[in-house]
Protein backbone atom coordinates (compact mmCIF):
# COMPACT_ATOMS: atom_id res chain seq x y z
CA UNK A 1 0.00 0.00 0.00
CA UNK A 2 1.13 3.53 -0.78
CA UNK A 3 -0.20 6.40 1.35
CA UNK A 4 -1.00 9.45 -0.76
CA UNK A 5 -2.85 12.73 -0.45
CA UNK A 6 -5.18 14.02 -3.17
CA UNK A 7 -6.54 17.56 -3.19
CA UNK A 8 -9.34 18.67 -5.48
CA UNK A 9 -9.73 22.45 -5.54
CA UNK A 10 -12.89 23.41 -7.37
CA UNK A 11 -15.01 26.51 -7.79
CA UNK A 12 -17.07 25.93 -4.64
CA UNK A 13 -15.12 23.57 -2.39
CA UNK A 14 -11.67 22.22 -1.67
CA UNK A 15 -11.41 18.55 -0.69
CA UNK A 16 -8.72 16.32 0.75
CA UNK A 17 -8.40 12.55 0.50
CA UNK A 18 -5.58 10.77 2.30
CA UNK A 19 -5.72 7.13 1.27
CA UNK A 20 -3.75 3.91 1.15
CA UNK A 21 -3.65 2.78 -2.48
CA UNK A 22 -3.12 -0.89 -3.30
CA UNK A 23 0.09 -1.98 -5.01
CA UNK A 24 -1.76 -2.76 -8.25
CA UNK A 25 -3.43 0.66 -8.23
CA UNK A 26 -6.98 -0.65 -8.45
CA UNK A 27 -8.38 0.03 -4.98
CA UNK A 28 -7.88 2.37 -2.06
CA UNK A 29 -8.78 2.66 1.60
CA UNK A 30 -9.72 6.04 3.06
CA UNK A 31 -7.64 7.44 5.90
CA UNK A 32 -9.07 10.97 5.77
CA UNK A 33 -11.76 12.36 3.49
CA UNK A 34 -12.83 15.93 4.20
CA UNK A 35 -14.30 18.95 2.44
CA UNK A 36 -14.42 22.70 3.09
CA UNK A 37 -16.56 25.16 1.13
CA UNK A 38 -14.24 28.06 0.26
CA UNK A 39 -16.06 29.47 -2.80
CA UNK A 40 -12.77 30.08 -4.62
CA UNK A 41 -14.74 30.91 -7.75
CA UNK A 42 -16.58 33.79 -6.10
CA UNK A 43 -17.13 36.38 -8.84
CA UNK A 44 -14.69 34.79 -11.30
CA UNK A 45 -17.36 34.42 -14.00
CA UNK A 46 -17.93 38.19 -13.88
CA UNK A 47 -14.50 39.62 -13.02
CA UNK A 48 -12.14 36.99 -14.41
CA UNK A 49 -10.10 37.12 -11.19
CA UNK A 50 -9.97 35.51 -7.77
CA UNK A 51 -11.30 37.74 -5.00
CA UNK A 52 -8.76 38.35 -2.19
CA UNK A 53 -11.15 36.96 0.44
CA UNK A 54 -11.69 33.80 -1.64
CA UNK A 55 -7.93 33.24 -1.80
CA UNK A 56 -7.63 33.71 1.96
CA UNK A 57 -10.37 31.13 2.63
CA UNK A 58 -8.65 28.67 0.30
CA UNK A 59 -5.22 29.24 1.83
CA UNK A 60 -6.62 28.71 5.35
CA UNK A 61 -8.12 25.36 4.30
CA UNK A 62 -4.83 24.38 2.64
CA UNK A 63 -2.92 25.12 5.86
CA UNK A 64 -5.18 22.61 7.60
CA UNK A 65 -4.71 20.05 4.82
CA UNK A 66 -0.91 20.43 5.02
CA UNK A 67 -1.03 19.69 8.76
CA UNK A 68 -3.07 16.54 8.14
CA UNK A 69 -0.64 15.37 5.45
CA UNK A 70 2.23 15.73 7.92
CA UNK A 71 0.29 13.97 10.66
CA UNK A 72 -0.49 10.97 8.44
CA UNK A 73 2.97 10.80 6.81
CA UNK A 74 1.89 10.75 3.18
CA UNK A 75 4.50 9.77 0.61
CA UNK A 76 3.07 11.76 -2.29
CA UNK A 77 0.68 14.68 -2.76
CA UNK A 78 -1.16 15.75 -5.88
CA UNK A 79 -3.09 19.04 -5.86
CA UNK A 80 -5.48 19.53 -8.78
CA UNK A 81 -7.29 22.78 -9.57
CA UNK A 82 -10.17 22.90 -12.00
CA UNK A 83 -12.70 25.28 -13.54
CA UNK A 84 -12.30 28.53 -11.58
CA UNK A 85 -8.50 28.36 -11.75
CA UNK A 86 -8.59 27.78 -15.50
CA UNK A 87 -10.57 31.02 -15.84
CA UNK A 88 -8.76 33.36 -13.40
CA UNK A 89 -6.21 35.87 -14.68
CA UNK A 90 -4.50 36.15 -11.28
CA UNK A 91 -4.02 32.45 -10.77
CA UNK A 92 -0.27 32.91 -10.18
CA UNK A 93 -1.04 34.32 -6.72
CA UNK A 94 -3.15 31.26 -6.01
CA UNK A 95 -0.52 28.83 -7.24
CA UNK A 96 2.31 30.46 -5.29
CA UNK A 97 0.22 30.51 -2.10
CA UNK A 98 -0.63 26.82 -2.39
CA UNK A 99 2.96 25.74 -3.10
CA UNK A 100 4.22 27.75 -0.13
CA UNK A 101 1.79 25.94 2.16
CA UNK A 102 1.72 22.41 0.77
CA UNK A 103 5.15 22.03 -0.82
CA UNK A 104 3.79 20.96 -4.21
CA UNK A 105 2.73 23.04 -7.17
CA UNK A 106 -0.98 22.96 -8.02
CA UNK A 107 -1.81 21.45 -11.39
CA UNK A 108 -4.42 23.36 -13.39
CA UNK A 109 -5.85 20.50 -15.41
CA UNK A 110 -7.94 20.64 -18.56
CA UNK A 111 -11.61 19.77 -18.64
CA UNK A 112 -10.71 16.58 -20.50
CA UNK A 113 -8.31 15.41 -17.79
CA UNK A 114 -10.82 16.40 -15.11
CA UNK A 115 -13.40 14.19 -16.81
CA UNK A 116 -10.99 11.27 -17.12
CA UNK A 117 -10.02 11.45 -13.43
CA UNK A 118 -13.68 11.62 -12.40
CA UNK A 119 -14.43 8.58 -14.55
CA UNK A 120 -11.55 6.61 -13.06
CA UNK A 121 -12.66 7.40 -9.52
CA UNK A 122 -16.30 6.49 -10.14
CA UNK A 123 -15.61 3.31 -12.08
CA UNK A 124 -13.18 2.01 -9.44
CA UNK A 125 -16.14 1.06 -7.23
CA UNK A 126 -18.93 0.51 -9.77
CA UNK A 127 -21.10 -2.54 -9.21
CA UNK A 128 -19.95 -5.21 -11.71
CA UNK A 129 -23.61 -5.95 -12.41
CA UNK A 130 -24.10 -2.46 -13.90
CA UNK A 131 -24.30 -2.35 -17.67
CA UNK A 132 -21.75 -0.44 -19.75
CA UNK A 133 -21.18 2.01 -21.33
CA UNK A 134 -21.30 4.26 -18.28
CA UNK A 135 -22.00 7.98 -18.60
CA UNK A 136 -20.34 9.68 -15.63
CA UNK A 137 -21.50 13.23 -14.87
CA UNK A 138 -19.41 15.27 -12.43
CA UNK A 139 -21.32 18.45 -11.59
CA UNK A 140 -19.11 21.12 -10.08
CA UNK A 141 -19.23 24.78 -9.21
CA UNK A 142 -17.83 26.14 -12.47
CA UNK A 143 -18.11 23.27 -14.93
CA UNK A 144 -19.81 19.93 -15.46
CA UNK A 145 -17.86 17.03 -16.93
CA UNK A 146 -19.52 14.28 -18.96
CA UNK A 147 -17.54 11.18 -19.87
CA UNK A 148 -18.70 7.98 -21.53
CA UNK A 149 -16.81 4.72 -21.45
CA UNK A 150 -16.52 1.20 -20.13
CA UNK A 151 -13.09 0.59 -18.58
CA UNK A 152 -11.69 3.99 -19.53
CA UNK A 153 -12.97 7.24 -20.99
CA UNK A 154 -13.97 6.90 -24.65
CA UNK A 155 -15.56 10.33 -25.05
CA UNK A 156 -15.45 13.32 -22.73
CA UNK A 157 -16.51 16.95 -22.65
CA UNK A 158 -16.33 19.71 -20.04
CA UNK A 159 -19.43 21.89 -20.11
CA UNK A 160 -18.90 25.46 -18.95
CA UNK A 161 -21.90 25.34 -16.61
CA UNK A 162 -21.79 24.77 -12.85
CA UNK A 163 -23.81 25.58 -9.76
CA UNK A 164 -21.79 28.65 -8.73
CA UNK A 165 -21.40 30.00 -12.25
CA UNK A 166 -25.12 29.80 -13.09
CA UNK A 167 -26.20 31.04 -9.67
CA UNK A 168 -24.11 34.19 -10.11
CA UNK A 169 -25.01 34.59 -13.77
CA UNK A 170 -28.76 33.95 -13.65
CA UNK A 171 -30.43 32.67 -10.47
CA UNK A 172 -30.05 35.77 -8.34
CA UNK A 173 -33.57 35.94 -6.86
CA UNK A 174 -34.77 33.96 -3.85
CA UNK A 175 -36.34 31.77 -5.12
CA UNK A 176 -35.36 32.27 -8.78
CA UNK A 177 -37.90 33.67 -11.21
CA UNK A 178 -39.20 31.80 -14.25
CA UNK A 179 -37.30 34.17 -16.53
CA UNK A 180 -34.04 33.45 -14.66
CA UNK A 181 -34.66 29.71 -14.84
CA UNK A 182 -35.34 29.93 -18.58
CA UNK A 183 -32.11 31.86 -19.16
CA UNK A 184 -30.08 29.33 -17.14
CA UNK A 185 -31.75 26.41 -18.90
CA UNK A 186 -30.80 27.90 -22.27
CA UNK A 187 -27.14 27.95 -21.20
CA UNK A 188 -27.34 24.33 -20.02
CA UNK A 189 -28.99 23.13 -23.23
CA UNK A 190 -26.43 24.94 -25.38
CA UNK A 191 -23.60 23.33 -23.40
CA UNK A 192 -25.22 19.90 -23.67
CA UNK A 193 -25.65 20.28 -27.44
CA UNK A 194 -21.93 21.03 -27.73
CA UNK A 195 -21.07 18.04 -25.52
CA UNK A 196 -22.96 15.62 -27.75
CA UNK A 197 -20.48 16.28 -30.55
CA UNK A 198 -17.77 14.54 -28.47
CA UNK A 199 -19.83 12.30 -26.19
CA UNK A 200 -22.28 9.82 -27.80
CA UNK A 201 -24.70 9.96 -24.87
CA UNK A 202 -27.30 7.88 -26.73
CA UNK A 203 -25.10 4.82 -26.02
CA UNK A 204 -25.52 5.23 -22.24
CA UNK A 205 -26.58 2.09 -20.37
CA UNK A 206 -25.84 3.33 -16.83
CA UNK A 207 -25.95 6.99 -15.79
CA UNK A 208 -23.69 7.82 -12.81
CA UNK A 209 -23.83 11.16 -11.00
CA UNK A 210 -21.00 12.59 -8.87
CA UNK A 211 -20.24 15.53 -6.58
CA UNK A 212 -22.03 17.64 -4.00
CA UNK A 213 -25.05 18.81 -5.98
CA UNK A 214 -25.97 15.30 -7.05
CA UNK A 215 -25.34 13.73 -3.66
CA UNK A 216 -27.53 16.43 -2.09
CA UNK A 217 -30.32 15.80 -4.60
CA UNK A 218 -30.03 12.11 -3.71
CA UNK A 219 -30.23 12.88 0.01
CA UNK A 220 -33.43 14.83 -0.66
CA UNK A 221 -34.92 12.02 -2.73
CA UNK A 222 -34.08 9.52 0.02
CA UNK A 223 -35.58 11.86 2.65
CA UNK A 224 -32.51 11.49 4.85
CA UNK A 225 -32.54 12.85 8.39
CA UNK A 226 -28.88 13.87 7.98
CA UNK A 227 -26.20 13.64 5.33
CA UNK A 228 -25.33 9.94 5.23
CA UNK A 229 -22.49 9.13 2.83
CA UNK A 230 -23.04 5.37 3.11
CA UNK A 231 -26.74 5.67 2.26
CA UNK A 232 -26.05 7.97 -0.67
CA UNK A 233 -23.17 6.03 -2.22
CA UNK A 234 -24.51 3.57 -4.78
CA UNK A 235 -28.11 4.72 -4.36
CA UNK A 236 -30.24 4.08 -7.44
CA UNK A 237 -33.09 6.50 -8.09
CA UNK A 238 -35.64 6.63 -10.84
CA UNK A 239 -34.93 9.62 -13.07
CA UNK A 240 -38.47 10.82 -12.38
CA UNK A 241 -37.88 10.81 -8.61
CA UNK A 242 -34.51 12.54 -8.99
CA UNK A 243 -36.13 15.21 -11.19
CA UNK A 244 -38.84 15.82 -8.59
CA UNK A 245 -36.17 16.43 -5.97
CA UNK A 246 -34.36 18.79 -8.35
CA UNK A 247 -37.60 20.74 -8.87
CA UNK A 248 -38.21 20.95 -5.12
CA UNK A 249 -34.70 22.25 -4.40
CA UNK A 250 -34.90 24.78 -7.23
CA UNK A 251 -38.27 26.12 -6.04
CA UNK A 252 -37.31 26.32 -2.34
CA UNK A 253 -36.19 29.54 -0.70
CA UNK A 254 -32.74 29.74 0.80
CA UNK A 255 -34.29 29.64 4.27
CA UNK A 256 -36.16 26.45 3.37
CA UNK A 257 -33.01 24.86 1.95
CA UNK A 258 -30.99 25.78 5.02
CA UNK A 259 -33.53 23.97 7.20
CA UNK A 260 -33.08 20.69 5.31
CA UNK A 261 -31.15 18.37 7.66
CA UNK A 262 -28.81 17.01 4.97
CA UNK A 263 -27.93 20.40 3.44
CA UNK A 264 -24.36 21.67 3.77
CA UNK A 265 -24.44 25.41 4.57
CA UNK A 266 -22.07 26.12 1.71
CA UNK A 267 -24.55 24.73 -0.82
CA UNK A 268 -27.66 26.60 0.30
CA UNK A 269 -27.34 29.45 -2.20
CA UNK A 270 -26.14 27.40 -5.19
CA UNK A 271 -28.02 24.08 -4.95
CA UNK A 272 -30.91 25.44 -7.04
CA UNK A 273 -28.67 26.01 -10.04
CA UNK A 274 -26.99 22.65 -9.52
CA UNK A 275 -30.36 20.92 -9.35
CA UNK A 276 -31.43 22.62 -12.58
CA UNK A 277 -28.28 21.44 -14.35
CA UNK A 278 -28.70 17.85 -13.11
CA UNK A 279 -32.40 17.76 -14.03
CA UNK A 280 -31.69 19.06 -17.52
CA UNK A 281 -28.82 16.61 -18.08
CA UNK A 282 -30.88 13.62 -16.89
CA UNK A 283 -33.80 14.52 -19.13
CA UNK A 284 -31.62 15.17 -22.18
CA UNK A 285 -29.67 11.92 -21.74
CA UNK A 286 -32.86 9.89 -21.36
CA UNK A 287 -34.32 11.52 -24.48
CA UNK A 288 -31.22 10.65 -26.50
CA UNK A 289 -31.16 7.05 -25.28
CA UNK A 290 -34.86 6.57 -26.07
CA UNK A 291 -34.48 8.20 -29.49
CA UNK A 292 -31.82 5.57 -30.26
CA UNK A 293 -34.21 2.77 -29.26
CA UNK A 294 -32.88 2.17 -25.76
CA UNK A 295 -34.20 2.69 -22.25
CA UNK A 296 -32.81 4.62 -19.30
CA UNK A 297 -35.06 4.68 -16.25
CA UNK A 298 -32.63 5.23 -13.37
CA UNK A 299 -29.52 7.04 -12.23
CA UNK A 300 -26.85 5.88 -9.77
CA UNK A 301 -25.12 8.23 -7.31
CA UNK A 302 -21.48 7.71 -6.37
CA UNK A 303 -19.50 9.27 -3.53
CA UNK A 304 -16.32 8.23 -5.37
CA UNK A 305 -15.20 10.77 -7.93
CA UNK A 306 -12.30 12.89 -9.14
CA UNK A 307 -10.74 12.85 -5.67
CA UNK A 308 -10.30 9.07 -5.92
CA UNK A 309 -8.94 9.45 -9.45
CA UNK A 310 -6.38 11.98 -8.23
CA UNK A 311 -5.29 9.60 -5.46
CA UNK A 312 -4.78 6.74 -7.93
CA UNK A 313 -2.72 9.02 -10.19
CA UNK A 314 -0.63 10.26 -7.25
CA UNK A 315 0.21 6.68 -6.30
CA UNK A 316 1.18 5.73 -9.84
CA UNK A 317 3.54 8.71 -10.04
CA UNK A 318 5.17 7.85 -6.73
Amino acid sequence: MTRVAAVDCGTNSIRLLIADVSANGTSLVDVVRTMTVVRLGQGVDKTGEFAPEALERTFAATDDFAAQCREHAVSAIRFVATSATRDARNRDAFMEGIEDRLGVAPEVISGAEEAALSFRGAISVIDPARLAPFLVVDLGGGSTEMVLGEHSAAGAYSMDVGCVRLSERHLVSDPPTEAQIEAATADINAAFDAAMVDVPVAQTRTLVGLAGTITTVTAHALNLASYDRDAINGAELSIDDACRSCDALLAATRQERAAMPFMHPGRVDVIGAGALIWRTVMMRVREQVEAAGGQLATTVTSEHDILDGIAFSAASRG
